[in-house]
């Protein structure tokens, strides 16, 4: 396996957990926001998130690749703090704070890989790319309900 197609595969794997994540996370808090406008933007974004699992799938399958779940203690770690906040304080408010939260740490970490992986292919960078632009959309569309 070459140098491209091993950082390649490793970027595509990042991308599938990070999906996995933010529709887990959206999931999670969905049924609780009570602004109609807050949760069709949600709604929106889970489905392109969705969309772009779908790409990510067939790209992984191509590599005869499993792709990667979410690390398991990161997600009980978000799944705790979720329904702790929820569970103290379920307005819109909280829940676009944590979003927001989930949001900087997926850019933060898809950033990280991006220049990990340089020698992945161009359209595993571009995926990645519309995966972070995906998630600063989000945050810079919650920051109303902050």
């Amino acid at each position: 396996m070459t140098e491209q197609e091993r950082d390649t595969v490793r970027l595509l794997r990042e991308c599938d957990a990070g999906v996995k994540m933010g529709i887990s996370s959206m999931d999670e808090v969905l049924e609780h926001i009570e602004s109609g406008h807050m949760k069709r933007r949600l709604s929106v974004c889970r489905e392109e998130h969705e969309a772009l699992d779908t790409e990510l799938q067939e790209l992984l399958d191509r590599r005869r690749d499993g792709g990667k779940e979410p690390n398991p203690i990161a997600k009980g770690m978000s799944w705790m703090k979720t329904n702790m906040k929820l569970g103290w304080d379920g307005s819109d408010r909280a829940i676009a704070e944590l979003m927001t939260d989930g949001c900087n740490m997926g850019v933060k970490s898809l950033s990280q890989y991006l220049n990990r992986y340089r020698a992945a292919d161009g359209r595993s960078r571009e995926i990645a790319r519309r995966l972070i632009r995906l998630e600063e959309g989000l945050a810079q569309d919650l920051r109303p309900y902050l």
